[in-house]
């Protein structure tokens, strides 16, 4: 099994729709009369806090309007973790149609991937506008969508949780240092790893057959009748309109016989 190439670009999805729900964050600033003169949307780059905080630390021209650099915010995938509250039969498949062929996958793995995201901020003021357009929207998950195999049109509902915040006002040194205000938001993407996809061997069903006994124990009990079920015609397709052919075959002490209902769906 190990050495199969596949490449579903699962977690590189959930990264994306991670960061896409907070690309669309606006800030304010407003006059004496309440009268709203700026308005921008704040950045935001997927990469560890440390490396914009070492930009703004080297930056030289400390007379740069702020706004150009702050406020921002950053994200990064930080753990990936085994789910073991959500763990399903490993052994189980599930089959899906691509086509006219059929395609077999084991059922996926639970795994939560975390998620920092940092608000850098100058003022006070813009960070607490934008954590107030995050924080009401998780209580203390948000659902996305993810469409997670392409080949089989598998799409699942991935919660994202937030875990935990933490403030850190990073400010040191005399008066021409520039200050900055963290604040850190931790989350957990509960998401599912897929295996291979492969050709399905077993095809589709065509048949379906019911034996019923006439006790409990079906090893001393008589058999008293078959039910079978085969779509007509019996080379339809999934697609296809069709119907059923539904047989009853009872069974005495010296004879049996065998009437068929068509059945149009």
């Amino acid at each position: 099994m190990l050495g199969t190439y596949y490449y579903h670009q699962i977690i590189r999805k959930t990264i994306i729709s991670f960061g896409n729900l907070f690309n669309q964050i606006y800030i304010q600033h407003k006059d004496g009369d309440d009268d709203v003169y700026s308005e921008m949307r704040v950045p935001l780059t997927y990469g560890p806090t440390q490396k914009f905080l070492a930009r703004l630390e080297q930056q030289a021209d400390l007379n740069k309007p702020v706004a150009i650099t702050l406020p921002r915010m950053s994200f990064e995938m930080t753990t990936i973790q085994y789910d073991t509250t959500r763990k399903t039969g490993i052994t189980q498949t599930f089959k899906a149609l691509e086509g006219n062929n059929l395609k077999k996958v084991f059922l996926p793995v639970p795994y939560n991937i975390g998620f920092e995201l940092s608000i850098l901020c100058k003022l006070n003021d813009d960070a607490l506008q934008i954590i107030e357009q995050i924080l009401p929207n998780f209580q203390p998950g948000f659902t996305i969508s993810v469409d997670l195999v392409d080949s089989i049109g598998e799409k699942r509902d991935i919660p994202v949780v937030l875990d935990n915040i933490s403030l850190q006002d990073d400010y040191e040194g005399d008066f021409s240092t520039r200050r900055a205000l963290i604040y850190t938001l931790s989350f957990t993407a509960k998401t599912y790893l897929f295996g291979p996809v492969s050709e399905s061997t077993e095809g589709l069903i065509r048949k379906v057959q019911v034996d019923v006994h006439a006790g409990t124990d079906r090893n001393v009990s008589k058999r008293e009748m078959r039910y079978t079920v085969t779509p007509d015609p019996i080379d339809a397709d999934p697609d296809d309109d069709f119907g059923f052919s539904e047989t009853f075959e009872y069974f005495g002490d010296s004879k049996s016989y065998s009437p068929t209902q068509q059945i149009d769906l």
